[in-house]
């Protein structure tokens, strides 16, 4: 049976995200309906050369980024989040493998170039998703991405040129977008008509199993609090600092009711959670906040500690998705969410959760007073939500779509 190879610039179980979730649960789909997925990447925060991983074979190659004069913290500050790398390793072994259906890429720059010239040079398929990293980002996330290369001479604009790293979105045979902001932009910017939207999914199954009580039990929290909380990347991106800040005024405006936070995910950015230890010591809410960064994605853990919340917030500064909006309502939660790019056509306001102005601690807070005194709102937010991500969102859903999508590319290509 021919392979799908899906190649991200990294796949690190321990540095889980959106991009790896949306690979991991693709594969299974693919799995299980007589594919043959691999992943194929470098080994950005994971060294392990080849694994198999929930029956998902995974193989890393070698790296490396091409500046003169990097630190080993600003390459680890450039595996955490966005470094352009460049891996001759991976493209041989590309080029080399034999009995490929699809080169379906997850990064841009040089390493998604290195996947279309390795499909081309085959007489292979091309897809690229977009996990929101191009056409609908800020510039100040944008400027944030690249901060750690800033200062050194670049050495591998000779291998962007050889890859051909600039027309990739050009010749790919398929552009895929999980945010639709990003869809309506690609699809302007490009014009060449193989722009698709294709939404990001959620396995209902896999959260609706949570234990409440379990969940409380691990953090500590009385049944009798009313909890909220975000798991996702510890990140700037995701504004923790503002919901701490917004937690901070709930706390103070509802005196008689006793409230817990819990931030929980992988810390992309060390010296943001610094910031958010010291905002929670300044405000003293050290014994209502939890802080949870070992958190195992779509596990007992995850779904337990989704469980022991009473509402979910997602105060993103850009937002290409939100993902872990679909986990909070597989999981049966109310949501708030900033009306920002994906996460403004994702929620829809006063019928599937709350939205507030991006950036807005006093509107986050408001809507957090509301939604913690009205346990009849959250019943209905949390239906209409799970009943949205049930009939639009799944992955099952997802891939069917993206097997059409595949058969265009190959219908193109020959």
């Amino acid at each position: 049976m021919p392979r799908i190879l899906h190649i991200p610039r990294r796949f690190a179980l321990d540095e889980w995200g959106g991009t790896e979730s949306v690979i991991y649960n693709l594969c299974k789909q693919q799995q299980a309906h007589g594919q043959h997925p691999e992943i194929h990447t470098s080994r950005a925060l994971a060294p392990v050369p080849r694994e198999v991983w929930r029956d998902i074979p995974i193989r890393r190659y070698r790296y490396c980024y091409p500046f003169f004069g990097l630190t080993a913290a600003e390459r680890h500050a450039l595996d955490k989040k966005g470094g352009n790398l460049l891996s001759l390793d991976l493209f041989w072994h590309l080029l080399a493998a034999r009995d490929v259906r699809i080169y379906h890429a997850h990064v841009l720059k040089r390493m998604g170039g290195a996947v279309l010239t390795a499909a081309r040079l085959r007489h292979k398929p091309c897809v690229v998703t977009l996990h929101g990293n191009i056409f609908d980002v800020p510039a100040a996330e944008a400027a944030s991405i690249v901060e750690a290369q800033q200062g050194h001479c670049e050495w591998g604009k000779p291998f962007g040129a050889l890859f051909r790293s600039r027309h990739l979105l050009d010749e790919a045979d398929a552009v895929l977008c999980v945010g639709f902001s990003e869809y309506e932009k690609a699809k302007a910017a490009l014009g060449h008509g193989r722009v698709h939207h294709l939404p990001n999914g959620v396995t209902p199954e896999a959260f609706a199993a949570g234990d409440r009580a379990a969940g409380r039990q691990a953090l500590g929290w009385p049944e009798d609090v009313i909890g909220f909380g975000c798991l996702s990347r510890i990140d700037p991106q995701k504004n923790q600092l503002l919901l701490v800040e917004a937690f901070a005024a709930l706390v103070a405006a509802r005196p008689r009711q006793e409230h817990r936070l819990l931030l929980g995910g992988p810390i992309t950015a060390p010296g943001y959670l610094e910031e958010i230890k010291s905002l929670i010591g300044r405000h003293r809410l050290e014994a209502l906040v939890t802080l949870h960064p070992a958190v195992v994605a779509e596990s007992s853990q995850h779904r337990n500690l989704l469980a022991a919340l009473d509402g979910f917030v997602l105060p993103s500064r850009h937002e290409p998705f939100g993902i872990v909006i679909l986990e909070a309502w597989a999981a049966g939660l109310p949501v708030i969410a900033s009306n920002i790019g994906g996460l403004a056509q994702l929620v829809s306001h006063e019928r599937d959760g709350l939205h507030f102005p991006a950036g807005d601690a006093a509107a986050l807070c408001a809507a957090l007073v509301r939604l913690a005194g009205d346990a009849g709102l959250r019943r209905a937010h949390a239906a209409a939500g799970l009943a949205k991500m049930t009939g639009h969102y799944t992955w099952a859903a997802v891939d069917a779509r993206l097997e059409q999508i595949y058969q265009l590319a190959e219908a193109r290509h020959r």
